[in-house]
């Protein structure tokens, strides 16, 4: 019988050279197609929960699985291939680079999208984010090189240890900045302070904190001149937040009137002016009841104080003003005597005529 000879090139179909690059462009097409399908259902039971971290996590995978899916089609390209030891080699570099970065990229996503989500509740850790951002990508690519020269079988021990060296250098040159940065951080975390508190320092400044940095606070003083406070100093002193635990603070006033007042009518009066100040003061707090105290037997009088209420801290001298301007109209019209200051003087009988006469106008003298 006539035998029949299949042509040349059918028989280069068998060819490692032809198979590995189909096989390369069939894997990578399979696995992106698969990828977008799962990506796609896992976007969809996103956008139905209210977590937000699932979002970032879908987020991040995409381009992470992309390089992973092109660095585990060209390994099976390589395998494929008749290659000699050392192009098996650098294949295998290339994958666990591949994959080392695909890791690095996913935990640079995931940080900046848990740091954009975080940021939005705090504007310290806004002002801070840039500084945090790159300190924790100078981290996650540190991590990564090292992950990448020990999956190559380069002993990372030495570079340790050099690291160990040079940050320790580093720490004693930068020592005042990284104790100010680790004081920003404290800060940003336990929030003592936040931007648009009024605060009060121990050393007497007081104003609204505007920025807190990454190395110091910025404290905006009622004169409109600002304080740039380190954060090593501000953590470390004691510092009034009439923010906390509420904007809303009691406004104590102190006053007098003479002894020979009706400390019952003097009480009535009082609390109904105080009641009057608290709603016309701009910043008042109408609703909270004002109290009155008798405490102390002055020199010339009896002192109290009378307690308000202010809606923040710059309403406070408002309502002061306010209050002190009515009671005066008001113990005025009602006869209360607000007393001046007295002394009296005990003389020996003997000594009182001749400072009678001392004290005597001229013309009662002769």
């Amino acid at each position: 019988m006539p035998s029949f000879d299949a042509p040349g090139w059918i028989g280069d179909l068998g060819s490692p050279w032809i198979l590995a690059p189909a096989a390369l462009a069939l894997w990578i097409a399979a696995l992106l197609v698969l990828k977008t399908i799962v990506l796609g259902a896992m976007r969809r039971v996103a956008a139905r929960t209210r977590w937000t971290w699932d979002d970032i996590v879908v987020r991040a995978l995409s381009a992470p699985l992309a390089i992973a899916i092109v660095a585990s089609g060209l390994l099976v390209f390589g395998r494929i291939l008749p290659l000699t030891p050392e192009w098996d080699r650098a294949f295998d570099v290339l994958l666990a680079g591949a994959i080392v970065l695909a890791l690095v990229l996913f935990a640079d996503r995931m940080a900046r999208g848990l740091l954009d989500r975080l940021a939005t509740g705090s504007s310290a850790l806004e002002g801070a984010r840039g500084l945090i951002q790159t300190a924790a990508r100078a981290l996650i690519i540190g991590l990564g090189l090292l992950i990448f020269l020990d999956s190559i079988g380069i002993s990372i021990t030495p570079v340790l240890a050099s690291l160990g060296v040079g940050s320790l250098a580093v720490a004693l040159a930068l020592q005042d900045t990284l104790a100010n940065l680790f004081a920003g951080i404290y800060i940003v975390a336990d929030k003592p302070v936040e931007s648009g508190h009024f605060v009060r320092l121990e050393s007497g400044e007081e104003g609204f904190v505007t920025r807190v940095g990454w190395r110091n606070t910025w404290i905006r003083m009622p004169a409109n001149n600002v304080v740039v406070v380190p954060n090593a100093r501000l953590a470390g002193s004691v510092i009034i937040n009439y923010n906390l635990p509420e904007r809303e603070l009691a406004v104590p006033v102190e006053a007098a009137v003479r002894y020979d007042s009706d400390l019952d009518h003097v009480e009535k009066v009082t609390l109904e002016v105080a009641r009057e100040a608290a709603r016309a003061a701009p910043g008042g707090v109408p609703g909270f009841e004002p109290t009155l105290a008798f405490h102390t037997f002055g020199e010339s009088g009896v002192r109290f104080t009378v307690t308000l209420r202010a809606a923040d801290i710059t309403a406070a001298p408002r309502v002061r003003h306010e209050f002190a301007k009515r009671l005066v109209a008001r113990y005025r019209r009602e006869g209360i005597a607000v007393p001046y200051p007295v002394r009296t003087l005990d003389l020996p009988l003997a000594d009182a005529g001749d400072l009678k006469k001392r004290l005597a106008r001229p013309e009662d003298r002769r």
